[in-house]
């Protein structure tokens, strides 16, 4: 009979928490600078009682726009956009073939209505999408201020050629006014398990988590440095959460679409 093979567990999960702490630690040292403009902008918008948009086209990206929104903690000015097309809700095929597709991403824009007084954030792992890429054209079209959050390693290593690339082969971080680095690996996965051809355990949920909620930070911050306590959500499952939630609930239903 063949040996059997032992894995040690335990080592694996030890060197996933090792890279996701080293990601995150990478992002907090060397995105510095540009999480900082960038929440300088989210100030002056909140500050002006402006919405911050964030949308993240794309299977898993998706999850992104949701993390700082209606969420525990998270700016009641935030709205983000939940587009169908790319929900993985609807069939993960399908959501890559929507992503995939020239001209979606600027249909979803344009139906916001975006101007020269908005703030959009783009959120997706690759940076390279077609619907990505349509989208911050759009935005750019109507003036917006454009903040990107993607990985430039992972945009720069694509082939010009590979299939979700938009016809004009550009990358998120070439096109936004704010380009913030999440590193995030070539392939996304980064646990080599012995014997497996392939990597597991994606690290891109947790770099796009850390890296919008550091910006959320250095957001509120800056709005407290200058006399102003920004409206939060509180958990609705907290004491007294819904109480907290309903003084504000009416300032912003029917400006933020999603709520």
């Amino acid at each position: 009979m063949p040996e059997k093979t032992v894995i040690d567990a335990d080592a694996l999960c030890e060197g996933y928490l090792a890279s996701t702490q080293a990601l995150m630690r990478r992002v907090l040292e060397e995105e510095k600078d540009a999480l900082e403009r960038a929440a300088s902008k989210l100030a002056d918008q909140i500050a002006a009682d402006r919405l911050v948009h964030i949308y993240g086209p794309g299977g898993h990206s998706n999850l992104a726009a949701q993390e700082v929104f209606f969420r525990a903690g998270g700016l009641m000015h935030v709205s983000a956009i939940l587009d169908e097309g790319t929900l993985l809700s609807n069939g993960a095929l399908r959501s890559m073939a929507i992503e995939r597709t020239p001209g979606y991403g600027k249909v979803v824009i344009a139906n916001q209505r975006l101007g020269e007084t908005d703030l959009l954030i783009l959120v997706n792992a690759y940076g390279i999408n077609a619907a990505l890429i349509d989208a911050a054209l759009e935005a750019r079209r109507c003036g917006a201020f454009l903040i990107g959050i993607s990985s430039r390693q992972h945009a720069s290593n694509t082939s010009p050629d590979h299939p979700a690339r938009h016809p004009t082969k550009q990358n998120l971080h070439d096109i936004v006014d704010i380009a913030i680095d999440t590193k995030v690996p070539v392939g996304d996965a980064v646990v080599a398990v012995p014997g497996m051809g392939e990597n597991i355990a994606a690290i891109s949920t947790f770099a796009n988590a850390f890296t919008l909620n550091c910006l959320v930070i250095r957001t509120v911050a800056r709005l407290i440095e200058h006399g102003i306590e920004p409206p939060v959500w509180r958990s609705g499952n907290a004491p007294g959460g819904d109480e907290a939630n309903s003084r504000f609930i009416a300032d912003f239903q029917g400006r933020v679409r999603a709520l």
